[in-house]
């Protein structure tokens, strides 16, 4: 009886150590006494680089302030992040790394739609939250999935915004370039929906490779068309491409993006050498500098003190992204599950991250709402 009693013990003390669940113990993967474990597959290298290191610096800067502060109920909160460079078949393999290796509670800080698409089923199928990816994608806010939780608002609400816009100035008569990839397709379809809806015509639309270094054939193909506006539904430096190229035409048609367009303005300006002026950009969180936001004041009040010096959008949404992680690690309670975590963020409702609000419930996953239009000045900065 003794001798079955050590060994029923031996194997307890083993599986706590290990992280293994044990029926009746609280003994979630990922979390133990002192800290949660979180993961990232994000592109850290090559020409989209900027969006993963921007997210993560955003996203590691509010949690050293919760970590500061003594994390959430005791437990320190420590990110890993894997580079996939932008490769789907990479995110789909960190993916699993991250889950069955490094042994995640959650995943967070996403980017891009292709690799959202690679790396969902994995997490679905293991019952690990992800949180916040990236990408607005139509696609995904209109299928309910009990794992997926956005924070940024979709890429339908900034479409929306940029034609309606256009249509108001009375130009119906518009052109897109995209780019040639799952994010680029899925969003120029519902930029044709929302167009049609809206009495604007979409003249001519032309693909653009990620890695592209011309865009001549393309401008040539829009410029042909004569549109009253140029649409760019592309991420990263093929943008600045493509600006360069127009621009060198002497094409007078207003240029706009969306909000992953441009991720390093002041380098693109440098480049660009004045043909940043006059891009119109919708905006997913307010301008980075502008502290009348709280929600942007207390950013930059956690900058100065931990002296991070990345500073734009993207990282001003890694941080706001991880704000709303942390509310929902707090409002899941000591006992925390992964199970906990979801009903807890279902429960929020309606909640302002100072004063940036986002919604929550049982079948809205879709954070928030908040889209702006602003304009490059020629040094990079935005005007509204």
């Amino acid at each position: 009886m003794f001798d079955t009693l050590r060994a029923c013990l031996r194997t307890l003390a083993l599986l706590c150590v290990t992280g293994l669940s044990v029926p009746g113990l609280h003994a979630e993967t990922g979390v133990s006494d002192t800290r949660i474990v979180i993961g990232q597959s994000a592109v850290f290298s090559g020409p989209a680089r900027d969006f993963g290191v921007d997210y993560r610096a955003g996203i590691q800067l509010y949690l050293q302030r919760t970590n500061k502060q003594g994390g959430v109920f005791g437990r320190r909160i420590e990110l890993v992040s894997h580079d996939d460079a932008y490769e789907p078949k990479r995110t789909a393999d960190n993916t699993v790394t991250l889950i069955e290796q490094d042994r995640v509670f959650a995943l967070i800080g996403y980017v891009a739609t292709g690799n959202l698409i690679a790396s969902l089923p994995i997490a679905e199928k293991a019952g690990v939250p992800m949180f916040a990816p990236m990408v607005g994608t139509t696609s995904f806010r209109t299928t309910h999935n009990r794992y997926l939780f956005h924070v940024r608002a979709s890429y339908e609400s900034e479409l929306r915004k940029i034609i309606g816009h256009l249509a108001t100035l009375g130009i119906h008569r518009i052109a897109a370039v995209y780019q040639d990839s799952a994010f680029g397709k899925s969003n120029l379809d519902t930029a044709l929906k929302i167009a049609a809806g809206l009495n604007v015509q979409v003249v001519e639309s032309v693909p653009l490779a990620i890695a592209a270094t011309d865009a001549q054939p393309q401008v040539a193909a829009l410029n042909k068309a004569r549109p009253g506006a140029v649409l760019m539904i592309m991420a990263g430096r093929m943008v600045e491409v493509f600006i360069r190229d127009y621009r060198a035409t002497g094409a007078a048609a207003p240029l706009y993006t969306i909000s992953v367009g441009i991720t390093d303005a002041p380098g693109s300006a440098s480049r660009l050498q004045g043909g940043l002026q006059g891009v119109v950009t919708a905006s997913i969180v307010p301008p980075p500098t502008l502290t009348r936001y709280a929600i942007v004041a207390e950013y930059q009040r956690d900058r100065a003190e931990f002296g991070e010096k990345i500073d734009s959008y993207n990282a001003l949404e890694g941080y706001i992204v991880a704000r709303v992680f942390v509310e929902g690690l707090r409002r899941a309670g000591r006992d925390l599950t992964r199970q906990g975590f979801i009903q807890a963020m279902e429960r929020i409702g309606t909640f302002n991250i100072g004063d940036f609000p986002v919604t929550y419930g049982p079948g809205n996953h879709n954070g928030s709402h908040y889209v702006d239009l602003e304009m490059y000045l020629a040094d990079g900065r935005l005007v509204r």
